[in-house]
């Protein structure tokens, strides 16, 4: 930090997301091993669980809390975020991802997309990240499923428009959320001056036509229908 070459412009924060035993810790291990500046020797890569730094992590051989560390990528700074698979620690996972620029989505090539999956696709959603996919485990397809070229290539092609399908449904909900609120906006705008609430004479005795109460009930409805509108750009 006190370097006078300091640009911020060229500092990343990329986080792993991933179901659980997808390959998120032993993907970080490798990524160490060649840009940590010798911090991990490869032959230790995949077999010291770097990122586990929790007694507890190490005897479970799980992630249980989010760890970064500091990488040199040519000219940029990468502080890269290994998070839990486990649904139970989705806070661990929800704090990286506020945290990134971007995060590497891992799919187990013959696990396939799973409910975790779902969820960290959607929370890099919610926190505006760039997901990039990446195919892990493709050895075993061969090693374990003995598929042939063609087959393993039809369930890779598989596992990548599954995860587009879900990142299209999300986008569709957005559209249609927008689309709802834009349609509610106008049915109150239209109901709102309907109602007279548009500056009008002001009466000239007692009125009990409830015309008061409709304006009040039309002014809350279109301010709480604003609210979301910014709640959700």
């Amino acid at each position: 930090m006190g370097d006078t070459n300091f640009d911020s412009e060229k500092i990343r924060n990329i986080c792993i997301l991933a179901h659980v035993d997808h390959g998120k810790t032993t993907l970080a291990d490798h990524v160490i091993a060649s840009y940590g500046g010798g911090v991990l020797h490869p032959k230790q890569a995949c077999k010291l669980r770097f990122m586990d730094y929790l007694d507890e992590e190490q005897r479970r051989a799980i992630t249980m809390k989010s760890f970064s560390i500091g990488l040199q990528y040519k000219e940029h700074s990468i502080n890269l975020i290994d998070s839990p698979g486990h649904m139970d620690f989705c806070s661990e996972v929800s704090t990286a991802a506020r945290l990134s620029d971007g995060g590497l989505v891992l799919v187990d090539a013959v696990e396939g997309v799973h409910i975790q999956t779902h969820a960290v696709l959607c929370q890099a959603w919610i926190e505006k990240l760039t997901p990039c996919l990446v195919l892990n485990k493709v050895d075993r397809l061969i090693c374990e499923l003995i598929l042939s070229p063609m087959e393993a290539y039809n369930r890779l092609l598989r596992i990548v428009h599954e995860v587009n399908s879900i990142m299209n449904s999300m986008l569709s909900a957005k559209s249609f959320s927008f689309s709802t609120i834009g349609f509610m906006l106008m049915v109150l705008i239209q109901y709102s001056y309907g109602q007279g609430i548009a500056p009008s004479p002001a009466p000239t005795g007692p009125s009990n036509d409830g015309t008061a109460i409709d304006q009040g009930i039309a002014y809350v409805l279109l301010f709480v229908a604003l609210a979301i509108t910014y709640l959700v750009h």
